[in-house]
């Protein structure tokens, strides 16, 4: 399974990336709101600095709603960067422009996600990556899991190509339950990923081998 950081963030992509296990970030305006990086320019100079951290794929959102200006967006977003990953929404226009941009050979994220069916018609239209929204599907006292699961069984039997990617992602539980449940790519914050590392076996024991240690060159 691929892990992506969800950031906009500079250094907490350099920190994710100098672990030696990210593959790749992912965006939204919002979080670029997050860190002030506000207008066209300053936006687009940003994608090309995450991409000069990261060698791996770079999600970058399309903000129209409209069938023309996510062509218009997404064709400029894809000329940044070999890496740029166009992120489109869910919705009827999303669906016709994932569709052109896969024949043109641009890749594409499938966002705004939460039902098996609109799972398919991403794949049917060529989606590279198709985000379901775990953690607000949990919001709404659903299961997020159970729809990665069931995405997967339908791809699995379909033979389809689109990468599951689990967005939405808060706890390292989530990720784990990410991977059991057959998703190809997480996207989570930093502190997540963060917290795969914790627990507190592995704290007592460091804590009593250096222990043993500081003895044994005592004497």
């Amino acid at each position: 399974m691929k892990f992506f950081i969800d950031t906009a963030n500079l250094d907490q992509i350099r920190e994710a990336n100098d672990l030696g296990i990210l593959d790749g970030v992912t965006t939204n305006p919002s979080l670029m709101a997050k860190e002030g990086i506000v207008g066209e320019a300053a936006v687009m100079q940003h994608y090309k600095d995450i991409c000069a951290i990261v060698d791996g794929d770079v999600s970058a959102e399309v903000i129209s709603t409209d069938y023309a200006g996510m062509i218009a967006e997404g064709e400029k977003l894809a000329a940044l960067h070999e890496n740029i990953v166009v992120k489109v929404p869910m919705i009827k226009d999303g669906i016709k422009a994932i569709s052109y941009f896969t024949r043109k050979g641009i890749r594409t994220n499938c966002t705004l996600v939460f039902s098996a069916g609109q799972a398919i018609l991403a794949a049917k239209a060529g989606a590279t990556y198709l985000s379901p929204f775990i953690g607000r599907i949990d919001d709404i006292s659903w299961d997020g899991m159970d729809l990665i699961k069931s995405i997967a069984e339908i791809y699995a039997v379909q033979g389809y190509e689109t990468q599951i990617l689990a967005a939405s992602v808060r706890t390292p539980l989530h990720i784990v339950q990410s991977a059991t449940n057959g998703a190809d790519v997480v996207t989570c914050p930093l502190s997540a990923i963060l917290g795969l590392l914790k627990h507190p076996l592995t704290d007592i024991g460091l804590a009593q081998f250096l222990a043993d240690h500081a003895k044994a060159n005592k004497a």
